[in-house]
């Protein structure tokens, strides 16, 4: 207690950018040092505008300018996940959180349990999240087992999301399909690519994970692939224009029993030379990491 130790914090950040149009996604992966895995998507760009007459609102946006509005909208993304934890084959589980009734187990009332079930069949796997059930999803790999003798594993937690708001009859819910659930499990396949099919644009509905999945093929102890469905709704604001701020969202993979500790507890000091803080104009410095007392 009279030497405590810290390690600074440091990772891997693989990026790229897209100009969609009006707007700008970046795509960001961090790779942390404890194992984490996390993903981000970063929306800047500039609001698609619509006119309307001077004094007029409308309900199905915002004014941001005189006579300027922004209509409310929707950002849906698909990650595509081939999960190799430990291995090509993989289980995997749904995760829920339950409290558990009083009684002589539990006479403060103050126990929980995470209920594990394992989705075996690509229509059992369908799934929305659960804000009361925490709901998160594990991947194990059977045929390898850590220290415990336990399977070794991975565990995705959700991040900022939303259902669609636009009715299922719209055309471009027919082609997007793949909003329909926020998971979505299949084997995996080289011709299943993308989450809405390969010419999403040209599509009648019904074609992707929709049609992918209506074969209901087994998941157990094989090389499954993780579809996660995720969304941003946008009631504009007039403090996005006339260059939006950014907006993230994203999900995050921890090691759930992969390691057999925590994988940064081995992590070297920093040197203290070049690593130490430096006096910027705070009253007592100059600006050049240098005080003038």
């Amino acid at each position: 207690p009279n030497a405590p130790e810290v390690r600074r914090g440091r990772r891997l950040v693989v990026s790229a950018m897209a100009t969609v149009e009006n707007y700008e996604y970046g795509f960001f992966w961090y790779l942390y040092q404890d194992g984490n895995i996390q993903f981000e998507v970063k929306m800047s760009g500039i609001l698609s505008l619509g006119a309307l007459p001077e004094g007029e609102k409308s309900p199905y946006g915002t004014v941001i300018a005189p006579s300027l509005y922004a209509p409310n909208h929707q950002h849906f993304f698909n990650m595509r996940m081939d999960m190799d934890v430990g291995g090509v084959n993989n289980n995997v589980y749904q995760m829920d959180i339950a409290g558990e009734e009083m009684g002589p187990g539990n006479p403060y009332g103050n126990a929980f349990s995470a209920k594990k079930t394992l989705l075996e069949t690509e229509q059992g796997a369908k799934a929305d999240l659960d804000m009361r059930a925490m709901r998160t999803w594990k991947f194990e790999n059977p045929n390898e087992l850590n220290a415990m003798g336990d399977p070794v594993g991975y565990k995705f937690f959700p991040g900022e999301n939303c259902w669609p708001y636009a009715s299922p009859e719209a055309w471009w819910r027919k082609r997007a399909g793949f909003v329909d659930h926020h998971v979505w499990v299949t084997p995996n396949c080289p011709e299943e690519r993308y989450a809405a099919g390969d010419y999403p644009n040209q599509s009648r509905g019904g074609d992707g994970l929709s049609k992918w999945t209506e074969k209901d093929r087994p998941l157990v102890n094989t090389d499954v692939v993780f579809w996660y469905t995720f969304g941003h709704v946008h009631v504009p604001r007039p403090e996005d224009y006339p260059v939006m701020p950014v907006a993230a969202l994203g999900f995050l993979l921890k090691p759930n029993g992969f390691f057999d500790m925590n994988p940064a507890n081995d992590l070297p000091p920093s040197d203290k030379k070049s690593n130490a803080s430096q006096l910027c104009c705070n009253g007592n410095g100059n600006g050049n990491g240098k005080s003038d007392e």
